[in-house]
């Protein structure tokens, strides 16, 4: 039955009945607002929604903007000011044009936009405290306008078949749309900002040539950017869900998210207040179920209807309500620069990120304090802030403008990585709705891997208390610390050391460095130590100074490292990594030169096709014949039977990283027209021949797990799809884990670098697989590695370069944890520095 809302929790805001400023000097009166009228031209679909602030640190507030002062004793320059153009009047071209017209003396600000006053395409605005914080430092009559109509509240209710799941400690702020255009409307007319609303702006280029400064704020469908896409180095990217943004007549007591599982499909609610009477209300569902459910050949009036109806429990039965809403697809803007001679692009002309993490209007409020603050600077270097002459105006602007993206940039990249994360994880909300209630509210609320475990029980203890209960989890133990069985192998945790090549060999014959290596990790806790990739022939190495395991000296040597690890560190398990260099073999030591091939004493390498890695500077590889691919089958089944007797637990392949079984697996490196290559099985039947091969003479009780490059990073390779099909295909053929990286396939690569990000594949191969996976790539805390297994992402963390920088990181995790138990013990010997050492007070004493 219909169940109307709970009670309200909302901070009820005061009506202000004027904004709180005069206007700031004596200023001429500005030229009338509607300069030039002109028919609206139809309005274009909303480009984002806000969404719930994730907060992972306290707020800092950017640096105020900067007013230049004249100098001592001097007086005003006789110069004429500078003449800025803002095409585009939403609340980041307005916010910008405000404080610009605030420096001293103030700039000529003229703001162009093609529709009304009252026009807008949404309905609330969520903004954070660090964005609130920039504001009131930047202009505090706005922020002390905006205080005012401020709705606040602090929970997330996660609605999961039927059960509310509440998360506290959040934190929001949100007001409407129209309010906040209002407020930055009127602040702008007491600056003296010149507004032509119902006007299209003059072209770009031509308003270049007459204004010193030209900002395009005009949204994600920015003509300015179009018509200039090639300079900024565009790349526009279509995403799989649609959506629809619609409001309600009341207000949600919590940020909500619900999902509706239908006989089409699985559809997802994102609400929260924006007024005491009123919420945000978007449906979002992917393409196909979208089509499947009839809502793309719905009108408006009928998509508000239909939306209402498969979220009736949520509305308490009451209506929706559009404002010119059409089903939309969200797309993601980035552009490889910002600005072009002294046009810049600001907001979400320059980039977007999906309204799930956070809202444009944030970023482009944002992106107006940091223009301001540089364009500051640029004028304080000037008389009186005037410029005189042409040529040094263009060139200091230039400098401001290159300052604003090296400042905005790495922020507004880090929020793009996480909306990515988290529109995909919607995307692909299908694969999580099985998990149990409350692990599926913990995956939801850390899908950007911005709030993590550790963050969220500071935020609301007992919410991830219930979530580790359910998991069953013993009491007091991180998720990192549980055990995890492979076949007859149980892992006593869940960190494994990554395989990490050392170029420290002689003759693919480890040595004593390997033994302190590999030992000293082992005696750093984690479950799971890997070699680096061990060649199964001289022609298989990469470099000079790669390990093998094709002479009987090889295994020898390993079976020392293997049991002074298990004598030493009792619990730890060895795993080795076999691989074959392929085209990628011959070069020189990665600090000598990675990828650059030896200078002498070259070997011939062997590829699925003659491609060379780096064309004009690689080797050309010889294509395997039958009697190649046969020869290469028993050098890795000779390996692995002298890896057996050397006493491993556990046998990775290596078919990643563009290596020889990866460069069978890719498009862009298999180019046969034989049995091993064309279709996707084709090209998969070497590598499982080579699995087949090495499973039946691998202990029986022994794991043997797989090593992918999820993705090629490049177009035409690899892609997730691919990724799913591969990673099957080695499940059936009898792997127990799936090790799922990325790249380093082709040397033309575009990763997209940032915090855990590659795990979205393992997520991915995991949930809807049903197949053990090991998360790779950028793992850097043993927060993160709580924070994906809690959330059932992945069942293995890998990590690299935190062991290289800490030998004993996985104790030392332990440790700071303060956990104690069998998930992580202290070598005798150690065990008297399993505490944090103390250090010195503050006062001294």
């Amino acid at each position: 039955m219909t169940q109307p809302p709970r009670p309200t929790r909302l901070a009820q805001p005061t009506q202000p009945t004027q904004l709180p400023w005069p206007p700031e000097r004596a200023e001429p009166t500005p030229p009338p607002e509607l300069v030039q009228r002109a028919q609206p031209t139809p309005p274009l679909p909303p480009t984002e929604a806000p969404a719930g602030r994730e907060r992972a640190r306290p707020p800092q507030a950017p640096r105020p903007v900067r007013a230049p002062q004249a100098p001592p004793g001097g007086r005003l320059s006789p110069a004429r000011p500078l003449r800025i153009a803002v095409v585009g009047g939403g609340p980041g071209g307005l916010y910008a044009a405000a404080l610009l017209r605030r420096l001293t003396p103030g700039p000529e600000v003229t703001v162009w936009e093609r529709n009304a006053p009252d026009d807008t395409f949404g309905f609330g605005v969520v903004l954070s405290d660090e964005t609130l914080g920039g504001i009131e430092h930047a202009d505090p009559a706005v922020y002390a306008a905006l205080r005012e109509d401020f709705v606040r509240w602090d929970d997330i209710d996660v609605v999961h078949r039927g059960r509310t799941l509440t998360s506290g400690g959040h934190g929001f702020a949100a007001l409407g749309r129209r309010r906040l255009l209002r407020i930055l409307h009127e602040r702008c007319r007491a600056l003296g900002v010149r507004l032509n609303f119902r006007t299209h702006a003059p072209p770009a280029a031509e308003l270049a040539r007459s204004y010193d400064l030209v900002i395009a704020a005009d949204g994600v469908h920015s003509a300015t950017r179009q018509d200039c896409a090639d300079v900024f180095g565009t790349r526009l990217t279509t995403h799989r869900c649609r959506y629809i943004w619609l409001s309600a007549d009341f207000a949600f007591d919590a940020f909500r998210f619900e999902v509706a599982e239908t006989e089409h499909g699985v559809l997802q609610l994102h609400g929260y207040p924006y007024a005491p009477d009123a919420s945000t209300v978007i449906v979002e569902a992917r393409e196909e179920v979208w089509r499947r459910a009839g809502l793309d050949r719905l009108d408006e009036r009928e998509s508000t209807r239909r939306c209402a109806e498969l979220f009736a429990d949520a509305l308490g039965g009451r209506p929706l309500r559009g404002n010119r809403s059409q089903w939309t697809a969200f797309r993601t803007v980035v552009n490889e620069r910002w600005w072009h001679g002294n046009t810049v692009l600001l907001g979400d002309a320059a980039h977007t990120a999906h309204f799930s993490i956070g809202s444009g209007t944030k970023l482009a409020m944002e992106d107006a304090v940091a223009l301001a603050d540089h364009l500051a600077s640029c004028l304080a270097n000037h008389p009186a802030g005037h410029l005189a002459d042409h040529r040094q105006d263009r060139s200091s602007v230039s400098e401001a403008l290159a300052a604003y993206e090296a400042e905005r940039r790495p922020a507004v990249e880090s929020t793009q990585r996480a909306a990515r994360a988290s529109l995909e994880w919607f995307e692909n909300l299908a694969l999580y709705v099985d998990q149990p209630p409350r692990r599926f509210a913990f995956n939801l609320l850390t899908r950007s891997r911005r709030v993590t475990h550790d963050n969220l029980r500071l935020r609301d203890a007992a919410f991830v208390t219930a979530v580790e209960r359910e998991a069953e989890l013993p009491p007091d133990t991180p998720p990192m610390f549980t055990p995890f069985r492979l076949r007859g192998l149980t892992l006593r945790n869940r960190v494994v050391v990554s395989p990490m090549d050392m170029y420290s060999a002689q003759d693919g014959t480890p040595g004593d460095f390997h033994l302190v290596h590999l030992g000293a990790r082992a005696l750093g806790g984690a479950g799971l130590v890997m070699t680096e990739m061990v060649c199964v022939s001289p022609e298989g190495r990469i470099t000079p100074g790669c390990t093998g395991l094709y002479a009987d000296v090889h295994e020898g040597v390993w079976r020392r490292v293997v049991e002074f690890a298990h004598d030493a560190s009792p619990g730890t398990a060895l795993g080795v990594q076999l691989g074959h260099s392929g085209r990628k073999g011959s070069t020189r030591l990665m600090w000598e030169g990675m990828d650059d091939p030896l200078p002498r004493g070259n070997w011939p390498l062997a590829a699925p096709s003659p491609l060379p890695y780096r064309r004009g500077v690689s080797q050309v590889p010889q294509a395997l014949d039958t009697a190649g691919l046969a020869a290469v089958r028993e050098q890795f089944v000779a390996a692995a039977r002298r890896a057996a007797r050397a006493g491993f637990d556990l046998l990775e392949l290596h078919c990643a990283h563009g290596y020889l079984l990866s460069s069978f697996l890719s498009p862009l490196t298999n180019h046969r027209t034989d049995a091993y290559g064309g279709t996707l099985a084709a090209r998969l039947r070497y590598p499982l021949e080579v699995f087949d091969a090495v499973r039946e003479v691998w202990p029986a009780d022994s794991p043997m797990t797989v090593r992918i490059s999820a993705t090629d990073w490049a177009e035409g390779g690899t892609t997730a799809d691919d990724a799913v099909a591969v990673a099957a295909a080695f499940a059936a053929h009898g792997a127990d884990a799936v090790d799922v990286s990325t790249g380093q396939v082709v040397p033309d690569e575009r990763p997209d670098f940032g915090r855990s990000y590659q795990t979205p594949y393992a997520d991915r191969i995991r949930n809807e697989l049903g197949v053990p996976v090991i998360a790779v790539g950028a793992i850097s805390s043993w927060d993160d590695v709580n924070s994906l297994l809690l959330a059932g992402r992945v069942d293995l963390c890998a990590l690299g370069r935190p062991h290289l920088y800490d030998p004993h990181w996985t104790l030392h995790a332990a440790a700071e944890q303060g956990y104690t138990g069998p998930g992580a013990p202290w070598p005798l010997p150690y065990r008297a520095g399993s505490r944090r050492p103390p250090t010195g007070r503050a006062d001294g004493r």
